[in-house]
Formats: C-alpha cells, sequence, structure tokens
C-alpha cells in the first residue's frame, strides 16, 4: 500500500461511503416511513450518477496500458473491481431494507402488490388501466428477428421477455419492452378498500398483461424479468473551430445518448438462458459491470412515491421562517441599502430571492440585471422576471453554463428563450465552468448607480430551494459588489480578468489564498497563538489543500469540518491529521452551503461560497468566496456551524475505515442541527 493510499481516501470510494450514509437514512427506524422510502430513491438515483460520471472515468483510464498514479492510490482496473464489490454489498442491503419498508407499510395499512398478489376485483381494474393508459405507450421488440440487439437507452427499465410452450416445448422466444415511466406514473394507486390503500409497479402492471400483449404466439409461459442499462455521460466536445460552442455542446449532447454502457443492473432471478442471450448480444465482457438485483430497478422514481397513510409517515414540513428584517417591507431594496441580509434555505422563505428579481423588473429605477445561470427549475419564475424585465425596458446579461452535467439541454433551451426575448446571453467561458452564484441589480438612485448584489451558495432554482441547505448573501457593499462586476465584466470579456483583494476568485487567486489563510493559522500556532479552521463543504478532494491541512494539524491548528460528501482527509491519524474531525451530515435537507472560518489571531475572517475544495473548482471553474463582514452575520454563520458540530442525531464521523459511525456524546439529550437550527432562527423573529 502507497504512502498515499494511507494518506488519502481514493474519491470514488469515499463517495460510495457517502451514499452508504442516505441508505443509513432508509434503515433508520426513526425517519418517516414514506421518507424511508424516498431515500431508497435518493441512493438509486445517486448511484445512477456515480456511474454514468465516476465509473465511466475510471474505465476509460482503463484502457491505458502505462501506469497511472491520479487515483489516490488505486490503478484503475484494481478500483473498478473494489468498486463492484462495494456496489454489491450495498445493493444486498438495500434489498433487505426495502423488504422491511415494505412490511412496516402494510402494518399502516399500505401495500404495495404485485400481479401475483391482486384480487379479482383489482384485477379487473388493472386490466381496463392498461388498456386505456399503458398500452398505447408500448412497443415490443422481438429479438428473434432483430437483424441487431436494439438500443437501450439510458434512464430506462425495460422487461426482457421469455416466451415458450410448456408442454411441447420447441424453441423460445424473446422480447423486450420499455417500461414507459417517462410517461406514465410508475405508481398505480388501486382502488381503496375500506382503510385498506393498494399500490402497484407499472413494471407489474404490464406483466399482468403479457398476454394480451404477444397473445398471438399462442405461448403459455411467459415470464417478464427487469434490466436497466447506464451509460457514459460525459461529453466529448470536438475541435472544430467553424462551430460556436453552442453547436458542440448540443452535437455532444446527441452523442451522450449513444455513450458507451458502463453497468447492466438485472433481476437475480432471471433465467440463465436470457442471461447468456443478453451477454452475447450486447457484447459485454467479464470485466464490466454487471450487478444483479432484486425485482426492481430505477428505484429513483421511489423519490416520487405517492403521499399516503397518516401524516406522520412524511416529515413534517416546516413552514418557511419570514426572515427579521424584511419582514412586512413593501420593497427589498432600501433594506438592503441599510444593512447585509443573509438568508438561510430552506429555513428562510426563497420568495425574497424571487420577489426580489420580480421587483427589479418593474422597479423604473433599475437598469440592468445580471445573473449566472447554472441549473434552474423546471418552470423557473427567475427566468420569467427576467423575461418581464426585458420588455420593461431593463438590460439583461446572462451568463449561462451549457456544461452543466445533466441541465445541458435544460440550459440550451432557456439560453434560447432568452436570447429571443432580447437577452444578452454569454455562452460561459472557454475552457472553464461558471459555478458561481451571482447577480446585480443596478440601480438608478439620484444621480448615482448603486449595485446590488446576490452571492450564494446555491443555485438560482426555486424548486430545490426547498430541500437544499444553501446561504445567500444580499449586499450593497462596494468591498464586494466592485468585484462582482469584475467577475461579470471578464464574463463578457474574458481577457479582462481583474484584480481581486476582498474575493476569492478561482481559477486565479483562490487556491493561493486558502493557502494564505491556512498558513497563517500554522503561523499562529507555532508562535503559541489561538488557531483554528471551520469548514463546512460539500467535498474535501484536492490533494495540495489537503496536504496544508495535515501541515496545519501537525502544527497544532484545530480545525474542524463537516463534509457532506466525498472526503479524501483521513483524519484523527497520530503525526499527521489528529488535530483535524470531520463529521457528516445526512438528514431531511440536503446540505449543500460551504462555510469558511479561520481565527486570524481573533480577528475572525468569514467566508461563503459555491466552491468546494476540489481541483475542478479551484483550478478549472469560475468560482467565488465571498467574505462577511457584518458582525451579527458573522455570528450567525457561527452559531450556524457550532450547531453543526454538536449534531447527535444525524451526525456521523468521517474515518480512515470509512465506517460512518453515529457521533456519540454523553448528552442525554438527541440534538439534530437541522431542526435546531429552525428553531435558532424562529426565535430571532419578532
Amino acid at each position: 500500500m502507497s504512502k498515499k493510499k494511507n494518506a488519502l481516501v481514493n474519491r470514488e470510494l469515499s463517495w460510495l461511503s457517502f451514499n452508504e450514509r442516505v441508505l443509513q437514512e432508509a434503515e433508520d427506524a426513526s425517519v418517516p416511513l414514506i421518507e424511508r422510502l424516498r431515500f431508497l430513491g435518493i441512493f438509486s438515483n445517486n448511484r445512477d450518477e456515480f456511474f454514468r460520471v465516476r465509473v465511466a472515468t475510471v474505465k476509460r483510464l482503463s484502457r491505458f496500458k502505462k501506469k497511472l498514479d491520479i487515483l489516490q492510490g488505486y490503478q484503475p482496473t484494481d478500483l473498478l473491481n473494489k468498486i463492484q464489490k462495494v456496489i454489491i454489498q450495498q445493493q444486498n442491503r438495500f434489498e433487505r431494507i426495502y423488504t422491511q419498508v415494505k412490511k412496516e407499510l402494510a402494518n399502516n395499512r399500505i401495500f404495495l402488490i404485485d400481479e401475483k398478489q391482486i384480487t379479482q376485483k383489482q384485477g379487473e381494474y388493472v386490466r381496463s388501466y392498461f388498456k386505456d393508459v399503458v398500452r398505447p405507450h408500448l412497443f415490443p421488440i422481438i429479438l428473434d428477428n432483430a437483424k441487431s440487439f436494439p438500443y437501450l437507452k439510458d434512464k430506462s427499465i425495460y422487461l426482457v421477455i421469455k416466451m415458450y410452450k410448456e408442454k411441447t416445448g420447441g424453441r423460445a422466444r424473446f422480447a423486450l419492452v420499455e417500461v414507459p415511466t417517462r410517461v406514465v406514473s410508475r405508481f398505480v394507486i388501486l382502488p381503496q378498500e375500506k382503510d385498506q390503500k393498494f399500490v402497484m409497479l407499472l413494471d407489474d402492471v404490464i406483466r399482468y398483461n403479457l398476454d394480451a400483449i404477444f397473445s398471438i404466439f399462442e405461448f403459455d409461459q411467459i415470464e417478464a424479468y427487469i434490466i436497466k442499462i447506464t451509460r457514459d455521460a460525459e461529453l466529448d466536445l470536438d475541435d472544430d473551430v467553424s462551430k460556436s460552442y453552442l453547436e458542440k455542446i448540443s452535437k455532444s449532447l446527441k452523442n451522450r445518448k449513444k455513450g458507451s454502457p458502463v453497468r447492466l443492473t438485472y433481476d437475480a432471478a432471471i433465467s440463465t438462458d436470457i442471461m447468456d442471450m443478453l451477454i452475447s448480444k450486447m457484447k459485454f465482457r467479464k470485466q464490466d459491470n454487471l450487478i444483479p438485483g432484486g425485482r426492481y430497478h430505477n428505484f429513483k422514481d421511489f423519490i416520487n412515491f405517492p403521499d399516503l397513510g397518516a401524516s406522520n409517515l412524511r416529515y413534517r414540513k416546516n413552514e418557511p421562517l419570514q426572515h427579521p428584517d424584511l419582514i412586512n417591507q413593501a420593497s427589498i431594496f432600501p433594506v438592503i441599502k441599510a444593512k447585509d441580509v443573509l438568508l438561510f434555505f430552506p429555513y428562510h422563505s426563497y420568495n425574497y430571492i424571487l420577489d426580489l428579481l420580480r421587483e427589479a423588473s418593474i422597479d423604473p429605477k433599475v437598469e440592468s440585471i445580471k445573473i449566472t445561470m447554472y441549473r434552474m427549475a423546471k418552470e423557473s419564475i427567475i427566468v420569467n422576471s427576467l423575461i418581464n424585465a426585458i420588455k420593461n425596458g431593463k438590460s439583461v446579461t446572462v451568463v449561462v453554463e451549457l456544461q452543466a452535467r445533466f441541465d445541458e439541454e435544460a440550459n440550451i433551451n432557456w439560453a434560447n428563450q432568452l436570447q429571443e426575448e432580447g437577452a444578452t446571453v454569454i455562452f460561459g467561458v472557454p475552457g472553464l465552468k461558471v459555478h458561481s452564484k451571482l447577480f446585480v441589480i443596478s440601480r438608478r438612485e439620484k444621480t448615482k448607480l448603486v449595485n446590488y448584489v446576490h452571492t450564494g451558495t446555491g443555485n438560482f432554482n426555486e424548486e430545490t430551494a426547498k430541500i437544499y441547505s444553501d446561504i445567500s448573501l444580499l449586499t450593497t457593499d462596494t468591498r464586494i459588489s466592485i468585484e462582482v462586476m469584475k467577475l461579470f465584466n471578464f464574463y463578457a470579456n474574458n481577457y479582462k480578468t481583474g484584480t481581486y483583494r476582498n474575493l476569492l476568485v478561482a481559477p486565479w487567486s483562490m487556491r493561493n489564498r486558502f493557502h494564505q489563510l491556512i498558513n497563517q493559522e500554522i503561523q499562529n500556532a507555532k508562535n503559541g497563538k489561538p488557531a483554528y479552521i471551520y469548514a463546512k463543504l460539500n467535498s474535501v478532494v484536492d490533494e495540495e489543500i489537503i496536504e496544508k491541512l495535515y501541515l496545519a494539524s501537525r502544527a497544532g491548528v484545530k480545525i474542524k469540518m463537516i463534509v457532506r460528501g466525498i472526503c479524501s482527509l483521513v483524519p484523527g491519524v497520530k503525526r499527521m491529521s489528529e488535530n483535524i474531525e470531520v463529521i457528516s451530515i445526512v438528514d431531511k435537507f440536503l446540505e449543500h452551503a460551504r462555510v469558511f472560518v479561520f481565527c486570524n489571531d481573533g480577528n475572525e475572517k468569514y467566508y461563503i461560497s459555491s466552491a468546494d475544495w476540489m481541483s475542478r473548482n479551484l483550478d478549472h471553474r469560475s468560482e467565488a468566496a465571498i467574505p462577511i463582514y457584518d458582525p451579527g452575520l458573522q455570528s450567525d454563520l457561527m452559531n450556524f456551524l457550532s450547531i453543526q458540530f454538536k449534531d447527535n442525531a444525524k451526525a456521523r464521523l468521517i474515518d480512515s475505515k470509512q465506517s460512518n459511525t453515529y457521533v456519540k456524546d454523553n448528552r442525554l439529550v438527541k440534538s439534530r442541527s437541522q431542526i435546531e437550527f429552525y428553531r435558532y432562527l424562529q426565535r430571532k423573529n419578532p
């Protein structure tokens, strides 16, 4: 085992450990039952993306003949084998949890039933539903007649079907049917009987009606098993200089749909002859990821499992809080001009962001709006506000990141719509992803132009703002607004990079400034002064930053971190990281905010950011970490971190063994940080 492997956890294996924490939520008996089903859906959706992106990348690397030293101590083939083992272990645990949750749902009079469990009356309903709703969307393919194996779409599930005559024997025939979950709900709610509720999956509705689909063949035995393919989702951009960036992305999106298979998942009960046929016709190899599973796949659909049964089977919805400075204000602009405002989502209402942009779109004093666009809501109120601003004579500039993974098509559509309305649309920056979360509203007040700035940790997406924990700063502080305007000038004219004294800006100064801030703590610790670093991130992977943190730990700097996802850093190792503590919180809301606090000899420095400590954020993206200057807001941030550090309900310890043990302490009362922080903000309201 290499030194690197001792000092660093491989990012892929750390990611699998994060997804294990999601699986723990599905297993946790204190989590409401339907939410446990939804966590199974989140786990499944996460795993799909992992294969489409990370496993696909490792598979690409495995094609190189020479040894590679870029996977934290692993060679690509060895890593693929390790991933396969972990995935199968997790899948077995997943199946056990699903079986248990089904039993507990039945105890609550909610029954997930299949085609062999329905009554005659239910069968009549299913036959009718199939005929009216499902059958028009089914297009079976007889595999015997197909010249080549049909193309299987990523994210879709298929029933592979075997038909034969049990008594007379003869050659079996095979067919394939796509389960049309894109147009028909995966969950079919059957008529209620007394207080009993019944749900049937669309897959089983089709199974129940296979005889009707294939009646012309006169077979007396029909078997059907679910299979699912996962494809490489990386975008390969060609270097044809005659094509625009938009054309290259559009072409690459079409090619993505035909990406190389990186995984085949299948029902473990599938017959040997069907499996042999699939492997042969689909040209899979032994080293490919062939993952046996249960009867059902595409569990991501369970994220949208219907709300059934008593209210205690779901999380109680907390009413979004009003911000004490914004309650009953006719206009938001005077408030922001008077003082900085910090909003914590989803605890605070996201309507403040929507209202600010809506007000800007009609305010006669507003001259222009500039905004970055990464992931927007499907029916974006924000985009509609921008369009309304254009119609009201405002100048609108939108920086659209076309390479926002899996949102590329949506962003192309938004860009086209905005261009048609008259917006100035900038398609990102060549070689950089624009990941910063910024907008500037320029407002003429008397003879002066005042820039109202938003900087934050989360996307401008009113849907995800309901479930993602993020932070937004609203300010007119010129130390910040001048430098944010420099960033927008850079987006418009890529040669004008600008200089930044207050913001930490990637890819130019952020890495070096973080190094300087850590170095300052190291020097203070060596001089016997107080020295600490508190950080909350999604991921910690960058090896230079990790080495700096190890140096800080050895110098005596106290480092406490909350890392939701990947953590390649190994905390708590003597003479390397014994002064570093790391926890991870997985709960009702997805922890998405990035916060940094440096002791700085008692004159603490606070930042919020869109950037993680990953090479891609520091070197290959346009990112910004924004200083928080207001002492009251600094206090709110410190309380936010302190409450999370005290979590002993949903916090897991991150260690070298990736064991995900829950934080245990001597307190008799459980402290669940997401609930405690809601109460903290609630107490601040008048």
